[in-house]
């Protein structure tokens, strides 16, 4: 007798740690940090606003209850996605 193939999971995105530096994000099977330094929409969040997070595209995240939505390829290269909005000008 075979087994049956595994199922296909059920959390494509997970969040798996946070610290008072960020959190640690688990995507597929690539493990990637979030400082708040670098993404301050997350600083000041709740737990619960941090751990539903939802990954509609699979180069895509999304918070909805912060409304924050993000490309995979900015957590993983910060530098080429500047933040538009600074404190401060007007």
């Amino acid at each position: 007798m075979k087994s049956k193939a595994h199922g296909t999971s059920i959390s494509d995105v997970e969040v798996t740690n946070i610290s008072k530096h960020g959190f640690w994000l688990l995507i597929g099977e690539k493990e990637l940090f979030l400082p708040f330094k670098e993404f301050p929409w997350f600083e000041g969040a709740s737990v619960s606003a941090i751990l539903n997070v939802q990954l509609p595209q699979p180069h895509h995240l999304y918070w909805p209850d912060l409304d924050v939505d993000l490309a995979v390829e900015s957590i993983e290269h910060p530098e080429k996605f500047p933040l538009v909005a600074k404190p401060g000008r007007e």
